[in-house]
Parts: C-alpha cells; sequence; structure tokens
C-alpha cells in the first residue's frame, strides 16, 4: 500500500514539472505572447536540435520574458519582406553560452515565409536572439562559402503579427552598419514565452 501511494507520487511529481514532449515530426510549439498579439512557432528538435534546444532552454528558463522584437529589417525591392529581430538584444546578462552553428546545409531546413532563425555574428556565437522571414530569404540559407543562418523552426501562426511587426517605424540609428534604419522606435515586447502544452 505505502509503495503504490509513493509510486503515485513520484509519477505525478515528474510530470509536474516535466517539459513537453516534441509532437508528431518532432516539433514543439512555442506561444510568444507579445505586446501586438500571440505568435506561435514550431521549433525543430529533430532535424536543429542543438539551436531548437537552445531557444527552448530561453523559454524554459523564462530568459525571452520581458524581452523584445526590436528590428524591422525590410526589403528594399518589398518592404512588407524581410525579416524581424527579437530576443535579448545582445544583453550578455540575459544570455546562455554560444551554441555550436547548424547550417541549413546540415538540417535541410531553409528560410521560407515564416521561418524562425538564429541571430548572430560569426557562426558559433548565437545566443539569445532570433528572427522570424516575412517571405522567402533563400540568401539566408547556407551555400558554398557561405554558412548562412541556423533556421530551427517555423511560424505556425500570427504571421499578422510578424506583418505588423515589420511595418512598425524605425530610426535611422543600428548596432551595425548592415543594421542601420532598422531599429524599432518603440519595440514590440515580449511578455512572455511558453510551450504549448
Amino acid at each position: 500500500m505505502f509503495l503504490t501511494r509513493l509510486l503515485a507520487l513520484l509519477a505525478l511529481l515528474l510530470t509536474v514539472d516535466a517539459p513537453a514532449a516534441p509532437r508528431a515530426g518532432g516539433l514543439v510549439r512555442v506561444r510568444l505572447e507579445t505586446s501586438a498579439g500571440p505568435i506561435v512557432v514550431a521549433v525543430d528538435v529533430r532535424r536543429a536540435p542543438i539551436t531548437a534546444g537552445n531557444f527552448l532552454r530561453y523559454v524554459d528558463e523564462k530568459r525571452l520574458d520581458g524581452t523584445t522584437f526590436y528590428r524591422a529589417a525590410r526589403s528594399r525591392n518589398n518592404p512588407k519582406s524581410g525579416l524581424v529581430q527579437g530576443g535579448n538584444n545582445h544583453k550578455v546578462s540575459r544570455s546562455l553560452a554560444p551554441i555550436a552553428h547548424e547550417p541549413t546545409s546540415r538540417t535541410g531546413l531553409r528560410h521560407v515565409d515564416g521561418t524562425l532563425s538564429m541571430a548572430r555574428n560569426a557562426p558559433g556565437s548565437a545566443m539569445g536572439d532570433f528572427f522570424i522571414t516575412v517571405g522567402a530569404a533563400k540568401y539566408l540559407d547556407a551555400r558554398p562559402g557561405y554558412p548562412g543562418y541556423a533556421a530551427f523552426g517555423h511560424v505556425v501562426s500570427g504571421m499578422d503579427v510578424v506583418g505588423r511587426i515589420l511595418a512598425l517605424p524605425t530610426y535611422p540609428g543600428g548596432y551595425s552598419i548592415e543594421t542601420m534604419g532598422q531599429s524599432i522606435r518603440r519595440p514590440v515586447r515580449i511578455v512572455a514565452a511558453r510551450r504549448v502544452r
């Protein structure tokens, strides 16, 4: 009797804080609750285990809570396409150690409309910043002589929210030559990031 109760209690404790198991195909859904509306992403833990695992660690440790979408990089040819970038905005105090680079040539994932990918400087420097593409962005995929960026998931719902973030007013400054004119004047707050159970 005592052993049965003990086993039942242990089983209950193990399920209370257990992370959500990957859905079919190795996808884990995460809901980003933002001040502009919700965005739900599917993170591919099977094809991009290092990058997806890193993102989920930021989610599980609540390191994305209170961060922002701070960058809107619109295409010169089509201002309705480009990417929005969010996360800890290079704040080392909120960051975990950098992760190894998982190029698209290894994972088989591609930068299509709604792709979730890691922001980085040099390959192997990605930490807690990520971006979402609006429209196809083949130029971000790996190719001979170019490591590309590490795609690790896609938007399931909320692309209308992503599009609204992309259209927000930006100011001329930036933290590098490549990002000049892409900083959002009033960044969109990521209120919370949680796994969808």
